[in-house]
């Protein structure tokens, strides 16, 4: 028996071709609506689209001009610049701006909320341009990023130079160091071609000659793909490099006084007598301006301006201190000149000298005994200057003293140099209101009081000296020369007085200084030299006054201990090059500074000795040496 399944073929037909035709039509209805939407878009929008897609694909890049070199007299490399790269973002070239960034932290192990933290401060700014994640990436970091460009749109790598100090922290308060421009900076210098992110001078030579030593940018105009990689570049303009800066500098006599210094807070200057030009100036503790060169991270920022020693004071022009008994220098010169003292007359030191009601001590417990002028420029006596000062007089040894230099600027060219303290009764006047008291002058006599000054204020001091009575500025630079070697601007001596003076007060004061240095009972023997004669003055300055019996600076709190000051000439017949040394806390001069500023000098008079083919120094008086 046949069995019905109900179904009836015929009947079902009609509705499957129905479906059929409607489908067919929705078809066409959306390819019609697709035809029409790329009609739109390409008749009448076309030009605009055309438009972003060129600008989406054209990109102007700025390529920094290459700083200008540096080196020392003899030609030797200071400061240049070599290749780094740079880590990059461009937001547009990125669909995803978080997301590749935090690919780009998992790549380089880096936090990604550190990545996420800097484009979140930039947003507002980024369009096409970039924003720079990292200065001077290691070489991992490139490698990374190269593997892993095609999952980081975006991010590339910029090849930029990066300067390069090749004696790290020896020449840094000389030299400076660069950092990036700051918005300030940006607003005053951006009609001088300064652009964000670019870096100039911040310090020292880097800074005050940052005219000359910056390049000129340039720039391509460069076609990349989808991912914001290079294609070609279609037009460039080469960048300028800056100038070549050539300094008096010795690089060798530098690299003695970081040696001597090495452990010790304080600075060395030396100075060529005959034209002020600086052979040599060192301050410690110094900084790696290395740092600043690759980004200075926050925490090494606050750990250089926090630090108590002060690594970021250039102590030669910025540190002002007592002179201690290297103000005698002065004292003799203003007691022969005001015909105050006779050179063979002789006082008796019991080792103290009263003034009024107060007792001044000499730095020897039991004194001198019989001194004249000489004696005590040998012995460094104090009771003897004690007694010679209320006779000159404060007006007058201020006279004295600012005609050498001291207390004020001496025009080198550094940025933030201090002028030190020369006390008078006008200044006492003005700064107190209050009158001068003659027993002030009594602690000024021996560079103690109110009395400052700078450690390359003293080298010209005793530079002028050694020269007979000409006050140099001290000058650092010698010629600024295009990349091609031209001369663009040369420098030479600068003289700012004559210091009239007589010559038997000068011969005078020779003999003891070099007295100082050559007999046993002077306090510079630590000083004498089997290879040249020297001539200088030791200095003790105290810092905290100590009231009583007498204490060794030793037993002393360090930041309580005396400081130790040198400063000298060579050779004693034919004066050449001028040293002042300071070292903080150092004690006694002629302990700590003396061995210090021997070294320097031995090294140049040894620099001096070599024969003709390789002795490249000369005086900077000479033209020959340009």
């Amino acid at each position: 028996m046949a069995v019905s399944t109900g179904i009836n073929r015929q009947d079902g037909a009609p509705k499957v071709r129905e479906r059929t035709r409607w489908l067919y039509v929705l078809v066409v209805l959306a390819f019609l609506a697709l035809i029409a939407r790329l009609v739109f878009l390409q008749i009448f929008q076309g030009e605009r689209y055309t438009f972003l897609s060129e600008n989406n694909r054209i990109r102007l890049k700025r390529i920094a001009g290459t700083r200008g070199m540096i080196f020392d007299r003899q030609g030797q490399l200071l400061v240049d610049s070599r290749p780094s790269f740079d880590l990059i973002f461009t937001p547009e070239d990125a669909k995803d701006a978080k997301g590749t960034l935090g690919q780009l932290a998992r790549y380089l192990g880096r936090d990604e909320k550190e990545l996420l933290t800097v484009f979140e401060a930039n947003k507002e700014r980024l369009a096409f341009e970039e924003l720079t994640l990292g200065k001077d990436i290691d070489w991992p970091t490139v490698v990374a990023v190269e593997t892993h460009q095609l999952d980081l749109p975006g991010v590339a790598l910029r090849t930029r130079p990066r300067r390069n100090y090749a004696e790290g922290p020896m020449g840094a308060h000389i030299l400076g160091y660069l950092g990036e421009i700051g918005s300030k900076q940006l607003k005053a210098l951006k009609d001088r071609g300064y652009a964000s992110g670019d870096e100039m001078g911040q310090y020292g030579l880097e800074r005050r000659w940052e005219n000359f030593l910056r390049g000129q940018s340039g720039g391509q105009q460069v076609e990349v793909d989808a991912l914001g990689r290079r294609m070609r570049v279609l037009h460039e303009v080469p960048d300028v490099p800056g100038y070549t800066v050539r300094l008096t500098l010795d690089r060798e006599l530098q690299e003695t006084a970081f040696a001597a210094l090495q452990g010790k807070e304080g600075t060395v200057v030396a100075l060529d007598v005959n034209s002020g030009a600086v052979l040599a100036m060192v301050s410690t503790p110094a900084f790696d301006p290395n740092v600043f060169a690759r980004g200075v991270k926050a925490e090494e920022w606050r750990a250089l301006i926090k630090d108590q020693l002060r690594p970021l004071n250039n102590r030669a022009t910025q540190g002002q201190y007592p002179p201690g008994s290297t103000f005698k220098i002065i004292m003799t010169i203003a007691g022969l000149e005001e015909g105050v003292v006779q050179p063979e007359s002789r006082i008796s030191d019991p080792g103290f000298y009263y003034f009024g009601n107060r007792s001044f001590r000499d730095w020897k417990k039991d004194g001198h005994g019989a001194v004249d002028l000489h004696r005590a420029i040998v012995e460094s006596c104090d009771v003897y200057f004690y007694q010679l000062g209320p006779r000159i007089g404060i007006d007058k040894i201020a006279k004295w003293a600012r005609a050498f230099g001291l207390g004020e600027k001496t025009g080198i060219a550094l940025d933030d140099e201090k002028s030190g303290t020369i006390p008078d009764t006008e200044w006492k006047r003005k700064r107190f209101r209050q009158p001068w008291f003659p027993g002030e002058t009594v602690s000024v006599a021996i560079g103690q009081g109110y009395v400052t000054v700078t450690p390359l204020q003293m080298a010209n001091m005793i530079a002028a000296v050694a020269n007979g009575g000409t006050l140099y500025r001290p000058w650092i630079v010698r010629t600024v020369e295009s990349v091609t070697g031209a001369v663009i601007h040369q420098y030479g001596p600068e003289k700012i007085r004559s210091i009239e003076i007589k010559p038997d007060t000068l011969e005078r004061l020779r003999n003891g200084l070099a007295d100082v240095v050559k007999l046993p009972s002077g306090t510079g023997g630590a000083a004498r030299s089997n290879i040249v004669a020297i001539a200088g003055k030791t200095g003790t300055a105290q810092v905290v006054e100590m009231k009583g019996g007498y204490v060794k600076s030793e037993q002393l709190a360090y930041f309580n201990r005396d400081h130790a000051w040198f400063v000298s000439y060579a050779p004693v017949e034919n004066p050449q090059i001028a040293v002042a040394v300071l070292v903080e806390h150092g004690g006694h001069g002629g302990s700590a500074a003396a061995p210090m500023a021997k070294k320097v000098i031995e090294k140049f008079i040894e620099q001096q000795s070599r024969p003709a083919g390789q002795r490249q120094v000369r005086a900077e008086g000479d033209s020959r040496a340009n």
